[in-house]
């Protein structure tokens, strides 16, 4: 599976994004075939994912996250392929309607150990709402923090 994309903040409201997806060089939701599961039982699946390996596991799930951290620095070293995008959390450039307020997840191209977003991809109302909800969770979680410390915006 290439270009899946997680929109968003590593929580409950993080959006798996299969729109833009090929499964074998094949649009995901022509091999997935039931857009329904999609948008339903897959997205909520990976937004729990990590509360699922706790409950399986009996303990933390700190594996799958060191896990994705070298994933993520190997995609960061050795770049992207042409064509293929990775999901990075990074600070927003008002791609999507993120700016740069908060760091969200989008999904970028990696080559000589800098990122860019990549940006022009079609968003369906559906990804928009799921967009928007991570995006709010986001700005909340830095007012919270900034308020928290006393550090002024």
């Amino acid at each position: 599976m290439k270009n899946t994309v997680i929109w968003g903040n590593h929580s409950g409201t993080q959006f798996p994004d299969v729109s833009h997806a090929t499964i074998d060089g094949k649009p995901a939701a022509d091999v997935l075939k039931d857009e329904s599961w999609i948008k339903n039982d897959f997205v909520k699946t990976v937004q729990q994912r990590g509360a699922a390996v706790i409950k399986a596991r009996g303990n933390s799930s700190a594996f799958s996250a060191a896990n994705a951290i070298v994933d993520h620095v190997r995609d960061w070293e050795l770049g992207t392929k042409n064509g293929e995008y990775v999901s990075m959390a990074v600070f927003g450039n008002g791609a999507y309607g993120i700016t740069d307020e908060i760091i969200y997840s989008f999904p970028v191209t990696i080559s000589g150990g800098k990122w860019k977003i990549v940006e022009g991809l079609s968003i369906s109302d559906f990804a928009r709402e799921k967009m928007e909800a991570t995006r709010k969770e986001l700005v909340e979680e830095r007012t919270m923090a900034f308020e928290i410390t006393g550090i002024k915006q």
